[in-house]
């Protein structure tokens, strides 16, 4: 879950990328972002406030990989000592081009690791039922048996063998 100012953060880098029609670039900006601020070693400079600000920049700026407007992004959340906040900026932003795309993303969970064929399939099956695009990201949870929960939006399908045996455990108490 992405902080207020994670979400202030994404709002405003969002409503840039949509005005300069370079919403994907960013996407593939913020990411990269991720990526480099995620190595615990750039992490631990980037967020040591003995080392001054220009200094820390110059391990940014070097590699010279992202645009002056994404190296500002990177000062800023340096300077602001939001270095941890880029994984709920980028997935905040993410939500946000969904969204205006008319794209749904969707989290199957399943006890085992689902096929690429069957996490496409239960893709298409979804973005038939919606009438929208759904992005579909797999994850495993083998405490839920069998079946899969489905979680779009603010709706979630619980298809499991958990909840089923669940419920039965309930019907069986009330029973007796």
């Amino acid at each position: 879950m992405a902080t207020a100012a994670a979400k202030r953060y994404a709002r405003a880098v969002f409503e840039l990328a949509s005005e300069e029609g370079h919403v994907e670039e960013w996407l593939r900006h913020l990411a990269a972002i991720k990526d480099l601020m995620s190595d615990p070693a750039v992490a631990a400079v980037l967020e040591n406030p003995t080392i001054p600000v220009p200094r820390r920049m110059e391990l940014i700026a070097a590699p010279r990989f992202l645009d002056p407007e994404a190296t500002n992004l990177v000062r800023m959340l340096v300077e602001t000592r939001r270095v941890d906040e880029i994984a709920g900026i980028l997935d905040e932003f993410e939500q946000l081009a969904d969204e205006a795309a008319g794209r749904v993303r969707a989290t199957v969970t399943t006890a085992v690791e689902l096929s690429t064929d069957d996490r496409e399939r239960v893709g298409r099956q979804l973005s038939e039922r919606l009438g929208k695009e759904v992005r579909v990201t797999a994850t495993v949870d083998r405490r839920i048996i069998g079946g899969l929960k489905l979680q779009y939006g603010d709706h979630l399908v619980d298809a499991s063998l958990a909840s089923r045996l669940q419920q039965l455990r309930r019907l069986l108490a009330d029973a007796s």
